[in-house]
């Protein structure tokens, strides 16, 4: 399935905080969107994904659903969004009750997102029994088991530690991939611009509020080649921040401020 952004414009009464924003995502492909604070990146995100409505504008999508998909669009957010009464594999279920699935084929999902997650071994534990990449991986296994075509991602490596972060970027990485001959759709906000660099095909730049698409940055480079030590990836990172620096200063001054313009 492809996603379609059709010049949606946002606003929370007198105030605009998404103007003019096209873009489309394809299967197999991952596009990230950065920005300075407050450009409006995760309400972008909610709108793509059908959890909010635009002022104006309009999302679309073309094509047709995996086979057996529950869900065509899902979410990882980086709050994990557990719930803590429920095992890992209780977590993976919660999307598919109700869904009309035989036991048998949701149990086989279970394994086999529990499988590509590498959380196998922890089927029957809680969440506080889980380390922060522990328990993001359960989301994406989550998400997963639901057989999206596209899939939106809010910081979802925010809230881990740099070594963590490093492991779930590989899983990442993987994940773009696809699974089970099925190529997903990405669309992955972060405020980490080395994140954007290595994960993603083309990264949108938005302005400072109202959020506009002010540059694309397309990397050629495939995922599996790229790694926080290649000095290309970090050549592309300094002159991604280079595009936002101004726009990250002026917006990190009007929050400390309290003042909107």
């Amino acid at each position: 399935m492809k996603l379609i952004a059709d010049t949606i414009r946002h606003s929370y009464g007198p105030l605009t905080v998404l103007e003019d924003i096209s873009f489309e995502v394809g299967p197999g492909e991952v596009v990230a969107i950065v920005g300075p604070s407050g450009c409006g990146k995760s309400t972008l995100l909610r709108i793509l994904g059908g959890l909010e409505k635009p002022t104006s504008g309009q999302v679309l999508v073309e094509g047709e659903p995996p086979e057996g998909s529950i869900n065509p669009l899902t979410f990882v957010f980086q709050d994990f969004g557990l719930l803590p009464w429920r095992s890992v594999e209780g977590n993976i279920r919660l999307p598919l009750e109700g869904s009309g699935l035989k036991s048998s084929e949701i149990e086989g999902r279970i394994s086999n997102a529990l499988s590509r997650t590498g959380l196998s071994d922890f089927r029957k534990a809680l969440p506080k029994q889980l380390s922060g990449g522990m328990k993001q991986r359960v989301g994406i296994a989550r998400a997963l088991a639901v057989r999206p075509s596209v899939m939106f991602m809010d910081e979802p490596l925010s809230a881990l530690d740099a070594q963590t972060r490093e492991l779930l970027m590989d899983d990442l990485v993987t994940l773009a991939e696809g699974f089970d001959g099925h190529q997903l759709a990405t669309v992955y906000v972060t405020h980490n611009l080395e994140e954007a660099t290595r994960l993603a095909d083309r990264i949108l730049v938005l302005s400072r509020r109202p959020g506009r698409i002010r540059s694309v940055i397309t990397i050629d480079r495939p995922r599996r080649e790229r790694s926080a030590t290649d000095p290309d990836i970090a050549k592309q990172t300094r002159e991604l921040w280079d595009l936002i620096r101004n726009d990250a200063a002026e917006a990190d001054r009007e929050l400390t401020s309290g003042e909107v313009s």
